[in-house]
């Protein structure tokens, strides 16, 4: 059963004029009694079956006829370019439905349920998440994804970091306890990771150079077009590094997932309208470096109603990239904005050494990261500020005790670059199935 021929290779012409043997969906389907046209799908495209009543036979040609959109066939034929717009089909000899679907139940994501969603948002799309993911546009999104996994390991893996992985099962929080999810573990209290990047720094001074591609989780109400309970994180730590250097590494994994799209995806990009040009741009483009303070100007000078020190939403950030090209780096937070691992700045303590890389047309937040507080003094001090439990930290500060070392790191959202780098509306486009406040089913 091991599937020789695919659809793809069919339409580059790689197999003109010769027999295949093609496994996969009915998309589509019409014809009369004598002559039928079958679409097929794969993984890799779609291609037009010719079926003639005289060419397959009466029985043949009656099961196919009555193969529904969804049923699984096998087409036996002879590939042929046509000057027609679809470019190649299939002379069809002979032909099996292998998962016929029932007509009782037909296959429930139709041409008007799509028209109906917007961004893949509607119940009933999200309830039928399973078969919505045979759909041209999220098997075109899925595809994107992987290849955005893909850039990010080539990225770091060609730049000598080691892959790391942290528990998922943790005692205390890294964003705040807040978006914590509490879990029953033998009689005690356990969280869900919100981030590896305190397990991350334990190794640091092992491998100097560590990253991670892994689910993590927040449990946020926020119902934004960019927010998931379970997300995924590509993370970093470097030993030695500072805040700039490690924004080196954020602007550089970010340009070389954008460049890897554009060389293995355009033709994906295309098809979901994408402005290869604009993506161009996102490769190609240094991206400029911006103190919070002048956002803070540029927001109040919009009219927008915030005061310096408040750390910035999503609604501020989209106005604030309303006028940005490129990624922009907001750096320099208030002390009082942000968690106690970020390191205060030497030059003025009021401010903490940390970034957000922030997405244009309206896609906000991609990264977040900053240098560490990396002495013991000042992680004693920075805890005790914020009332956290020394006990949960006791292990992070041994870090510190035992050869600490100026290091740093950021996190991505790997499914908000999907969903900024693709054009889409909201970021349920972007993962197979989507968690948040609302839905964990199916």
């Amino acid at each position: 059963m091991t599937k020789e021929y695919w659809i793809g290779d069919v339409n580059s012409g790689s197999h003109d004029n010769s027999e295949v043997e093609l496994k996969g969906w009915v998309y589509r389907a019409r014809g009369s009694n004598k002559i039928w046209f079958m679409v097929l799908r794969d993984s890799t495209g779609t291609v037009q079956c010719v079926i003639k009543r005289d060419a397959v036979g009466e029985e043949n040609f009656e099961s196919l006829r009555n193969a529904l959109i969804e049923s699984s066939v096998i087409i036996r034929g002879i590939a042929s370019p046509t000057d027609r717009e679809h470019g190649h089909e299939i002379q069809v000899t002979s032909g099996e439905v292998v998962g016929p679907v029932n007509p009782d139940r037909p296959f429930p994501i139709t041409e008007s349920a799509m028209a109906e969603s917007d961004g893949g948002e509607t119940e009933f799309l999200l309830d039928h998440r399973h078969l919505y993911l045979r759909t041209g546009r999220m098997t075109t999104m899925l595809k994107l994804r992987s290849t955005v996994f893909g850039a990010i390991h080539s990225y770091f893996r060609d730049r000598d970091f080691i892959e790391y992985q942290a528990p998922n099962f943790v005692a205390g929080a890294v964003e705040g306890g807040s978006t914590l999810f509490e879990v029953p573990y033998f009689g005690r209290k356990a969280y869900l990771t919100q981030s590896w990047q305190l397990y991350a720094e334990a190794a640091m001074p092992a491998l100097e150079r560590l990253y991670t591609m892994a689910p993590s989780f927040r449990a946020e109400k926020s119902r934004t077009r960019r927010h998931l309970t379970e997300f995924w994180h590509a993370e970093m730590e470097i030993a030695w590094a500072s805040n700039s250097e490690v924004m080196e590494h954020g602007e550089g994994v970010v340009r070389h997932i954008a460049r890897t799209l554009l060389d293995e995806r355009s033709d994906e990009l295309t098809s979901l309208e994408r402005d290869l040009d604009l993506i161009a741009s996102y490769a190609d483009s240094e991206y400029p470096r911006m103190r919070y303070d002048e956002a803070i100007e540029i927001l109040q000078g919009k009219g927008v109603e915030v005061e310096w020190g408040q750390d910035l939403d999503y609604s501020k950030e989209k106005i604030l990239t309303a006028d940005f090209e490129v990624p922009h780096f907001l750096t320099h937070y208030p002390r009082v904005a942000k968690p106690f691992y970020h390191r205060p700045d030497p030059d003025d303590s009021k401010y903490v050494l940390c970034h957000d890389l922030l997405a244009p047309e309206g896609y906000g937040e991609i990264i977040g990261g900053g240098e560490r507080t990396w002495s013991e003094a000042e992680i004693l001090e920075r805890i005790k500020e914020e009332n956290a439990p020394m006990e949960a930290y006791e292990f992070y500060v041994d870090v510190r005790r035992y050869g600490g070392v100026p290091h740093g790191g950021f996190g991505l959202g790997v499914d908000r670059v999907c969903t900024w780098l693709a054009g889409a509306e909201h970021i349920r486009e972007a993962i197979p199935f989507p968690r948040d406040s609302r839905r964990v089913t199916p």
